[in-house]
């Protein structure tokens, strides 16, 4: 977890995978230190989120616009079958860009739009085709983040991606590989102390 404003690691751990055990233990251990965040950008994992809301109750949760249009850009694919598709996908290739209210407006209505205009048609695609899976898990992934994707509009202490802490692990992941063969315990000893110098 990092700090957005100073771009300091806040909290790190090492950890088999992303999960509701191994994050609200963490949490709860800031919450201890008087850690009080007003808000939070994350990827989506909906156990982490819960977590979070466990811990902190009146947190404001920011979904990542960037793992949002991500995700939603792989189920489309890079060149859709259906006219439906193609149009969602020029639509989320704007998210990343709605930078004021009348934008995320206009993004909100086209969307409202196409589910309008598409509906029927993604409800008589046969339910075991690549088409009908793609559009119903995009549109689902639009729905369940859409109450949470532009609190930053609103507060410019709020990123709206994670792309931060993004380049920072993609950075630790790069170093991590040139040390292939580490134990266990010195993997984590590698990660505390490269949180370490990345703060000081």
């Amino acid at each position: 977890m990092m700090d957005a404003q100073k771009q300091h690691i806040v909290m790190s751990q090492y950890v088999d995978k992303e999960s509701y055990p191994s994050v609200s233990p963490l949490l709860a251990s800031l919450q201890e230190q008087r850690l009080k965040p007003r808000a939070v950008t994350v990827d989506g994992h909906p156990h982490v989120i819960r977590a979070f809301r466990d811990t902190w109750p009146r947190i404001i949760i920011q979904r990542c616009l960037y793992h949002i249009q991500r995700e939603g850009m792989r189920w489309l694919r890079s060149h859709p079958k259906t006219q439906a598709g193609k149009e969602l996908r020029v639509l989320l290739n704007t998210v990343t860009h709605i930078r004021s209210v009348k934008e995320r407006d206009l993004f909100l209505k086209t969307f409202d739009a196409w589910q309008i205009r598409y509906g029927d048609f993604v409800k008589s695609l046969p339910r075991t085709s690549v088409a009908f899976k793609d559009l119903k898990r995009t549109v689902a992934l639009i729905n369940n983040a859409r109450p949470n994707m532009f609190h930053y509009l609103f507060d410019s202490k709020i990123r709206s991606t994670t792309n931060l802490l993004e380049s920072f692990y993609s950075r630790l992941k790069s170093d991590f590989q040139r040390h292939r063969g580490l134990s266990e315990q010195h993997k984590i000893s590698y990660l505390n102390w490269y949180c370490y110098f990345e703060n000081n």
